[in-house]
């Protein structure tokens, strides 16, 4: 019997201990916190034919005892490819990555696919993992992955029939040793595509352009800007492809020019695949926002909350805050080593009050401070039950005021993820704000 072991026992690893046992492996699980240690796990690594490594463990000293012997060390979702390659009928992949957006992306990817009528489920950084989903043996048309860089460090095999870089930004620097080497891990994505398969790419984005050199699939070239060789982009108060217009931008149901940059990847899908354009329309212009991301969710008075808590890094943030001008924010989180002058910028610009929680919040201050930010607007909240609690304490929701909720990074230090933040956040304003109405 084949032996693996899988490190990690999060929702990645428990999907890939279950998709090795239904392929008749035994399955030794290592977590510190939740299955066998570390310590005991090394000396199980004699006999191992396979070693799966979920994306949130570092590369600890287990890691590179299985390098040193040669054990083959993979992801979960180059697990899961594989197992899905062997099957005659399989379903085709699509596979999304970026520092923003993704999660819009691949949701709304799916549901258009499913909208046109046929199965398609996501999975990756998104719901379930990929591991999970295979091993059901659903008969799907499409899969549509969300994948960070962290599950892209160690695929081999992995080849999406569609993939996609949607925007590249600093991010992950407390992994990374530097901006460069994220970059690159995300554009593994890529890097078995071959002429037939598709990549779509972001002519705005300078890092990604760079690296187009890589990229052996068919390129399809999607632009905010529009300008020479671009197959998707905003003109004239619609979305053009090849020369058609095909989307009206004032009917679509997703506001800001980051759901625009969005559409363009979402309707260039539509086009490789060949979903009817009328269902495209249909779609665009009556999808609802995800839950999490500028979520508009309660009103007060002339005072309106917004849950953005998947605000995980600065690039988004800075666009919530620019969205929001004049807002009443709350920010931080884990400190991810970043150069944090783009969102003090931000922040000055567009924020009247800030509230600072986490482990980021002292060192948030002191660069506000720094950066000419009035120490008076600064409020050390320390978590978001203060937070909300001492907004309700200090304003007038009979004055218009827009209240965010944008971290601009994860969760980790006060929370299992961003999803239990931007609940718990919901909860807090509810509690405090008893008079407030749905929107």
């Amino acid at each position: 019997m084949n032996k693996a072991l899988v490190f990690g026992a999060g929702i990645s690893g428990l999907g890939a201990k279950k998709l090795l046992e239904k392929n008749g492996y035994k399955v030794v699980l290592v977590d510190d916190k939740k299955a066998m240690s570390s310590e005991e796990g090394m000396n199980t690594l004699p006999g191992v034919d396979l070693f799966i490594k979920s994306p949130g463990v570092p590369y600890t000293e287990l890691v590179k005892k299985a390098f040193e012997l040669n054990i083959p060390v993979i992801d979960e979702v180059e697990l899961a490819y594989r197992y899905m390659k062997k099957k005659v009928k399989h379903p085709r992949l699509i596979a999304v990555t970026g520092t923003n957006g993704k999660t819009t992306t691949t949701t709304k990817i799916k549901e258009l696919i499913q909208y046109s009528g046929y199965r398609c489920e996501f999975a990756g950084n998104i719901g379930r993992s990929f591991a999970d989903l295979v091993a059901e043996d659903a008969d799907l048309d499409y899969i549509v992955l969300e994948l960070s860089s962290y599950q892209l460090e160690n695929v081999k095999e992995f080849r999406p029939d569609i993939a996609m870089v949607i925007n590249l930004a600093p991010d992950h620097l407390d992994r990374y040793e530097k901006a460069e080497d994220y970059y690159d891990t995300k554009f593994n994505i890529a890097v078995r595509q071959e002429v037939g398969d598709y990549f779509i790419t972001n002519m705005n984005c300078q890092e990604s352009s760079k690296r187009l050199d890589k990229i052996n699939a068919d390129i399809l070239k999607v632009s905010l800007d529009g300008g020479s060789g671009c197959d998707l982009y905003p003109k004239g108060g619609w979305v053009v492809y090849n020369g058609k217009n095909i989307i009206c931008e004032k009917k679509l149901s997703l506001k800001g020019r980051h759901n625009l940059e969005n559409i363009l990847f979402i309707g260039a899908v539509a086009e490789i695949i060949g979903l009817d354009e009328e269902k495209l329309r249909e779609f665009l212009y009556n999808t609802g926002t995800l839950e999490h991301r500028m979520e508009r969710f309660l009103e007060v008075g002339d005072t309106i909350f917004i849950n953005d808590s998947k605000g995980t890094n600065i690039e988004s943030s800075k666009m919530a805050i620019e969205a929001y001008h004049g807002c009443i924010l709350i920010c931080g989180g884990v400190d991810k080593k970043l150069d944090l002058k783009p969102l003090v910028d931000a922040i000055k610009s567009h924020v009247s009050t800030v509230y600072l929680i986490g482990e980021l919040a002292e060192k948030l201050e002191q660069e506000l401070v720094q950066g000419g930010y009035p120490e008076a607007k600064i409020i050390r909240a320390g978590n978001l039950e203060n937070s909300v609690s001492l907004i309700q304490k200090t304003i007038d929701v009979c004055e218009k005021n827009n209240i965010l909720l944008s971290p601009a990074t994860a969760s980790f230090d006060q929370f299992k993820n961003f999803e239990a933040r931007g609940k718990i956040f919901k909860e807090l304003v509810k509690k405090y704000f008893t008079a407030g109405e749905k929107i």
